[in-house]
């Protein structure tokens, strides 16, 4: 099997989260992470600008062949919805436009793919995702949500 490298994206309107992983046989080797801070007084169009040309640049970078999303499961109002769906168009238009397979994976999903449960807090993922990639530290809050959806798809068979 050859070898598979995944680019997991945590997208947000405030911050997105990114991490690249490659899947080597039952291997899963830490490539990068990062979070892409977004200005929040900025205008929602220029945020969705910088997502889309930050992810760019990542996967002109690391040529992933593939990207994997967290579905969308749950908004605080309609309109956090809305906006958190324009962060994710702008991510995906991303991967698309490099011809990458998107994938998406519910949130129970990813959890289960790092942890126990698929009811794992945030600090029980990052620290799985900190123990499964053998990182010094867990990486960012939004990264480490991102690696997780990276891992996912390596378990789901990428």
């Amino acid at each position: 099997m050859a070898a598979l490298r995944v680019l997991g994206v945590d997208p947000g309107s405030r911050k997105t989260g990114y991490g690249l992983v490659e899947r080597d046989g039952s291997r899963i080797r830490h490539i990068d992470n990062g979070v892409i801070v977004l200005p929040g007084k900025a205008p929602l169009a220029e945020r969705l600008a910088i997502i889309h040309e930050r992810l760019t640049e990542v996967v002109d970078t690391y040529r992933p062949d593939v990207a994997a999303f967290e579905k969308i499961f749950f908004a605080k109002n309609a309109r956090s919805a809305l906006v958190l769906g324009h962060a994710r168009g702008a991510a995906m238009l991303a991967a698309s436009q490099h011809a990458l397979p998107v994938h998406e994976y519910a949130p129970s999903e990813v959890k289960q793919a790092v942890s126990t449960s698929g009811r794992a807090d945030k600090n029980q993922v990052a620290m799985m995702v900190k123990l499964i990639l053998g990182l010094s530290e867990p990486a960012q809050e939004d990264a480490s949500d991102a690696l997780a959806v990276a891992i996912c798809h390596c378990n789901h068979g990428g």
